[in-house]
């Protein structure tokens, strides 16, 4: 069996498998979990990232505001299905990721600057006052995904350098930095391969340690005549040298299907951003942005997540 390397969770929000369901990764069945609703003045609130706090969660939740800017505000939940988000703005951007690192919490998140978008770092303890250090990456790049814990003294960032506008190709490099401030030795990690991520590929949640590897979600792009479609996918990094993809998944774990993921703002995403996890029984339950407009909940295990990438395994 594989294993999750950290800590139980407990209370990871979960509900099991419906009977004789074939696939790997399958939805809440209350979904979406959270709408524009949960928000005044908010277009949409989608592509945002949780982690456990305290006795319960917290997050950080991208806000498409009415006037259409984009923006970050936090939120906490009990159970991590029902939140209250706060409407202070944090920072002006989008699609946050978080991760715990030696205690303290670290926020990555597309920042917007008047000569392209960068990777925003910030720094929190409570999530009521953050620090914000220098930019990761400049001029232009997104999804910038931090790893959990320091490699050989070094932090570790996934990132898909792009351009200004809404870039039609992407590969994800990796990136580190001994201090958080000066990055670099950049690293090619993967690119598109197959049709259902052939037009770019970007890094999704907070990758997890197992014993196999880095197990990585991340979201693959094909353009048809109708536009982009997201999906998602998986792949499991080499554990000291995280820029070796050891194995690879040929096909998404999970597409567009439902109506909220399908009908929205923009049709057909599906943008995995946070993962929880429970090594005391390979739970994870994946958060993901839907048809950017809500944010829908999935599940899976690290036996079956990673049985499908095996069995489906693009690395020979």
């Amino acid at each position: 069996m594989a294993k999750i390397i950290g800590a139980p969770l407990a209370d990871i929000p979960w509900q099991d498998k419906p009977e004789g369901y074939p696939y790997p990764v399958w939805r809440y069945s209350a979904n979406p979990i959270i709408t524009r609703d949960n928000l005044l003045f908010a277009n949409s609130i989608f592509n945002s990232a949780v982690v456990p706090f305290g006795s319960g969660f917290a997050g950080v939740f991208r806000v498409d505001l009415r006037t259409r800017d984009q923006v970050i505000v936090t939120g906490k939940s009990e159970d991590g299905i029902n939140w209250k988000l706060s409407d202070k703005i944090i920072f002006y951007g989008y699609d946050p990721r978080i991760c715990e690192i030696e205690g303290r919490y670290y926020l990555s998140w597309v920042n917007l600057t008047p000569h392209g978008t960068t990777i925003g770092l910030a720094v929190t303890d409570d999530f009521e006052t953050w620090e914000q250090l220098e930019d990761a990456t400049y001029p232009v790049a997104r999804n910038g995904v931090l790893f959990p814990r320091k490699i050989d003294g070094e932090y570790y960032l996934l990132v898909r350098p792009c351009d200004r506008g809404h870039t039609p190709y992407g590969d994800i490099y990796l990136c580190r930095s001994k201090d958080l401030e000066y990055w670099g030795k950049y690293r090619f990690v993967m690119g598109p391969v197959k049709n259902w991520e052939m037009t770019k590929v970007g890094a999704g949640p907070t990758p997890i340690e197992t014993d196999e590897g880095w197990l990585m979600f991340y979201h693959g792009v094909i353009t048809s005549c109708n536009g982009f479609t997201y999906s998602m996918g998986a792949a499991i990094l080499d554990i000291n040298e995280p820029w070796k993809v050891l194995h690879r998944a040929d096909s998404f774990l999970l597409a567009p299907h439902e109506l909220y993921e399908t009908v929205g703002d923009v049709p057909n995403v599906v943008f995995p951003c946070a993962a929880l996890t429970d090594a005391a029984t390979g739970r994870i339950a994946l958060y993901y942005g839907a048809a950017d407009t809500s944010v829908a909940l999935a599940f899976t295990t690290v036996d079956e997540t990673l049985k499908y990438i095996h069995e489906h395994d693009m690395i020979k």
